[in-house]
């Protein structure tokens, strides 16, 4: 992580085009407290530190794995604790880890249907369709 004490003089739009994210992403990671609250001018405008930059793309990052929001909490949690080690981190990943397996399989199983039923298609311009048959069908799958 980014030294704390340093500058808050980053605004909010600069920070969500450093971290490369949607404007309302920071405002939602700051709503559910990922995001620390920052300072605030005068007139009331965001104001973040280099540290926010580097917890914000932490947050992307682990989003684009597939970490769930508690899950990006609990390591975020060992990060703001100064508590990291190898061993609490492996297990959250190893966790997701199998929920994407998980995902896989149940992805070549929809793709071992779909082939199944688009190959008994034949296409053109008839009035019965083999896919319309098996998507209505209870036992199709």
């Amino acid at each position: 992580m980014a030294v704390t004490n340093a500058r808050a003089d980053i605004s909010i739009g600069r920070l969500a085009t450093l971290a490369a994210c949607n404007l309302e992403t920071v405002r939602y990671y700051e709503r559910i407290s990922l995001l620390k609250k920052p300072l605030r001018t005068p007139g009331g405008h965001r104001l973040y530190g280099p540290d926010a930059v580097s917890r914000l793309i932490f947050i992307r990052r682990a989003r684009e794995l597939g970490f769930s929001i508690e899950d990006i909490r609990s390591l975020l949690g060992l990060v703001d604790r100064r508590n990291v080690t190898c061993e609490g981190v492996l297990k959250i990943a190893q966790k997701q880890l199998g929920e994407i397996r998980l995902k896989i399989a149940d992805l070549r199983k929809l793709e071992r249907v779909l082939t199944t039923m688009t190959k008994s298609c034949v296409g053109g311009n008839v009035p019965e369709c083999p896919v319309i048959d098996a998507l209505f069908s209870p036992n199709a799958a």
